[in-house]
């Protein structure tokens, strides 16, 4: 799928921000490679930028990010969206995405974004085979000695629907043995869908 225009990211993204920003006082996230985009999210509300392509997508991105102050989401990715799941191929998937955040991190500080401000994201589904999230999962606490605070989306997963053989909206439980494993690893975001069942698998982990 060809990424969107600015134009159209935009239509689509700033009413929905606006509305939720007027009903909602927590921290919102916005999803996007575009510097611009960014800009107009952070200035409608939005305080973390959730960039796939862990700055690499928009040379701007890395300075906007600097310049307002907002958390940076990095996430790991192996290819573009259109290709990240061709063949993906990995030595050592945990050492490889690992050496990948170390890399991106230092491109952030070099550009004067704030150690503070930094998310990282191991990208589970971007560019990973089963085998690849599954060791992910299994060795999440390698991430988190990064030092730095690390988010898991997992939430009903392809690789959680192999597990369990169930569909996409059937995936609940599956997700919250994936979310605890991650919790129990370290993980101090989790990005989910069914907020109130999460809420009280990590409740019960923690």
């Amino acid at each position: 799928m060809p990424s969107l225009p600015e134009s159209e990211e935009l239509r689509r993204l700033i009413p929905v921000l606006e509305a939720v920003r007027g009903a909602v006082s927590i921290p919102i996230s916005v999803d996007t490679t575009k510097a611009a985009v960014a800009r107009r999210a952070i200035q409608a509300g939005a305080t973390i930028v959730n960039d796939i392509s862990a700055l690499r997508g928009d040379p701007l991105m890395a300075s906007l990010v600097a310049e307002t102050g907002a958390a940076v989401v990095l996430m790991h990715m192996q290819g573009t969206p259109q290709t990240m799941q061709q063949s993906p191929r990995y030595r050592n998937v945990v050492d490889e995405v690992s050496l990948f955040l170390r890399e991106r991190i230092q491109v952030a500080l070099d550009h004067g974004i704030r150690p503070s401000q930094i998310i990282l994201d191991p990208g589970f589904g971007f560019g990973k085979l089963q085998e690849h999230n599954l060791q992910l999962l299994a060795e999440f606490d390698m991430l988190t000695r990064l030092g730095y605070p690390v988010l898991a989306g997992l939430s009903r997963k392809q690789f959680i629907g192999r597990l369990t053989g169930q569909p996409v909206h059937e995936r609940g439980y599956g997700t919250a043995g994936a979310v605890a494993a991650a919790v129990l690893k370290g993980a101090h975001i989790i990005r989910v869908h069914d907020v109130r069942a999460m809420r009280d698998t990590i409740t019960v982990v923690s």
